[in-house]
């Protein structure tokens, strides 16, 4: 679950996939089941580069016409997990006209946020309060996706969009989830979360053991994710994802269920060794994790060296169709 700016009944299978360019955009996509008693925004807070301007820190993207996107991404992991819902209330929000751009965006309609300050430009159904904001010190430089729900119940096309991130730079990139839970005014320590975090690094590939097919999918230990038995082009379509997916990669999952800390999480974008991981990044806070991710670096010529060796790799293993 994300940050709802007003009463929710119900909330389930939040799904969310990342990806990080070299050139500091992170693309972005977010699905969820749900059931709200009003007019409801989600709104996503993001490392969005500094200055943040309305035009040039984020793109909207509209996945209208591929609802099954994130249906698309599991079959890429033969034999997925169970699946229990979790339910959570919030209170409502105040009433008051937009100011801010807004965007038609397939189901949603949608604004970009530069900073807190800037919500007072925003409807402010559609806010969360500056208070709730000052709890959490690390947003005051963020900026923040704002999705209105044109519907109260079910489960609308993923939103999706790219946005200019600060983690993209030096030994310690991160490719950035938004999982923070925001849902009645305060922010808890822990939080329930049924959440599958989905995305795509060409070092991930690099480290990453061959695809195990058992009952139950286990993490791979170089990676803390369960890689896909197949490159993204088998099993999704490239087209619709707009950008989204780059298709000789595989995907990476990982699945967070129960009452987890209430952070967001950060997934080191370059990877180095296959030993097995000694942390859990989804447990940690993001300036740890930001810390311990920024280890993991080592220089641009091996992280070269493993995006040509992933790339060769998958190709060699899983030649494209009809060669």
């Amino acid at each position: 679950m994300c940050c709802f700016s007003g009463p929710v009944k119900s909330v389930s299978d939040t799904n969310i996939f990342a990806r990080l360019r070299d050139d500091g955009w992170q693309y972005l996509a977010y699905q969820m089941n749900f059931e709200t008693a009003a007019e409801n925004a989600i709104i996503l807070p993001l490392p969005v580069q500094l200055p943040a301007t309305d035009e040039d820190s984020l793109h909207f993207i509209s996945l209208k016409g591929y609802d099954h996107f994130f249906s698309d991404l599991q079959a890429g992991f033969p034999l997925p997990p169970r699946r229990d819902s979790l339910t959570w209330g919030t209170r409502s929000a105040p009433l008051g006209p937009p100011q801010l751009e807004v965007h038609d965006v397939g189901d949603f309609v949608a604004s970009f946020v530069p900073q807190i300050s800037d919500f007072e430009r925003l409807d402010p159904q559609f806010r969360i309060s500056r208070d709730t904001w000052d709890k959490i010190p690390l947003y005051k430089n963020y900026g923040f996706a704002v999705f209105q729900l044109k519907s109260r119940k079910g489960k609308p096309h993923p939103m999706a969009f790219k946005f200019r991130s600060r983690m993209s730079e030096g030994q310690g990139r991160s490719i950035f989830f938004p999982t923070v839970h925001i849902h009645d005014g305060e922010v808890h320590a822990r939080e329930h979360f049924d959440h599958a975090l989905f995305l795509q690094a060409s070092s991930y590939d690099a480290v990453c053991g061959s695809y195990q097919e058992s009952p139950d999918l286990i993490n791979d230990p170089a990676t803390g994710y369960v890689r896909s038995k197949w490159p993204a082009k088998e099993f999704c379509d490239i087209t619709q994802a707009k950008g989204i997916l780059t298709p000789n990669s595989l995907v990476h999952r990982l699945e967070l269920r129960g009452l987890l800390k209430n952070s967001d999480v950060l997934a080191p974008r370059d990877l180095y060794s296959s030993a097995p991981r000694k942390w859990a990044p989804w447990l940690l806070g993001s300036t740890t994790a930001a810390i311990l991710g920024g280890m993991a670096g080592l220089s641009w010529v091996i992280d070269r060296r493993n995006r040509v060796a992933a790339e060769e790799r998958v190709t060699k293993e899983h030649p494209p169709r009809g060669s």
